[in-house]
């Protein structure tokens, strides 16, 4: 299986956009190694703009550019991004829905060594609450590139939130469809129900194969789109296998989960466990190690699982 951090997705899509679209600029707080914006500076560097360490200087400039029919991509790492910024991506971008696409790299507790200071796992929380805010999570390059190209097309602000780690592709780019707010079901199953996110959604896979072979079967969905959330999907997931479990590289609270949670609980409650971290700070450490302390593995969703089925 072909391994691409989502990361790298994201900078061969701004090349594609940048050849296609004259009015795709691109902006970078002085990261743009990382987060793979340098691939447009290096073919665009007329539309690339480094606004330096000034995180609220990037978002507010990427608002400016919207509104002389520009349409900006502004990136730097989530920690800064939701952050720094806040207060102006509410105030300044959310608030008159202007034209903005938030792409934030070096998301979640695989962020790895850099530790707590730099491994944001509120940034899904922060981002939804804010109205006329899409949020979008890919699961790999494959839902990357596609994501990327389709919120170039929409009107009004997004943020996509990216990670460091090369993950596993588990969507085929030839036949891959991409939508806005609609969930993907990947796996068919009745006995319960795994709902999963960005890098999770592997890890869910291989926890339904396992779970296939002791007589389990578990239905696996991929939420790329967290607001809007697929409202539909989701609760025809839950009056058809009665159990949920949800499988997030972000705190349990505000994220995944809790969206899922709002979902079922007001229109079809059945019993949920929610996968992530557990409402604290991550630590430096190599990623792999990261997932297995916190509990982001497929033998966690295994457990909750086994521990969900009793409760319908």
């Amino acid at each position: 299986m072909t391994k691409m951090a989502t990361r790298d997705a994201y900078g061969q899509a701004l090349v594609e956009l940048g050849r296609a679209n004259e009015n795709i600029v691109v902006l970078d707080a002085d990261l743009s190694k990382s987060t793979k914006t340098a691939d447009f500076r290096k073919n665009f560097p007329d539309r690339f703009i480094n606004v330096g360490i000034a995180e609220q200087n990037l978002m507010g400039m990427a608002a400016g550019l919207s509104t002389a029919g520009k349409i900006p991509f502004a990136s730097t790492f989530a920690m800064f991004a939701t952050g720094r910024a806040f207060e102006i991506i509410r105030n300044s971008i959310g608030y008159p829905k202007l034209n903005v696409k938030i792409c934030a790299t070096h998301s979640g507790i695989t962020v790895g060594e850099d530790g707590a200071s730099h491994q944001a796992l509120e940034d899904i929380s922060c981002m939804r609450t804010i109205p006329n805010m899409t949020v979008i999570v890919p699961a790999d390059g494959v839902e990357t590139k596609a994501a990327i190209h389709a919120v170039a097309k929409m009107e009004g602000p997004v943020y996509v939130r990216l990670g460091r780690l090369a993950v596993p592709t588990i969507n085929d780019e030839a036949t891959y469809k991409f939508e806005i707010g609609k969930g993907i079901q990947l796996k068919e199953g009745n006995d319960v129900t795994i709902v999963a996110t960005g890098l999770m959604v592997n890890e869910a896979l291989e926890a339904a194969k396992e779970l296939e072979a002791n007589g389990i079967h578990a239905r696996v969905i991929n939420i790329h789109t967290i607001k809007p959330i697929d409202t539909e999907l989701i609760v025809k997931a839950a009056q058809e296998t009665g159990a949920i479990v949800t499988a997030e590289e972000h705190n349990i609270i505000g994220g995944l989960g809790s969206a899922v949670a709002e979902v079922i609980s007001e229109n079809c409650p059945v019993p949920l466990k929610r996968i992530g971290t557990m409402d604290t700070f991550g630590e430096s450490g190599s990623p792999v190690d990261l997932m297995k302390k916190y509990g982001l593995t497929k033998e966690n969703i295994i457990s909750a699982v086994t521990e969900i089925m009793k409760k319908k």
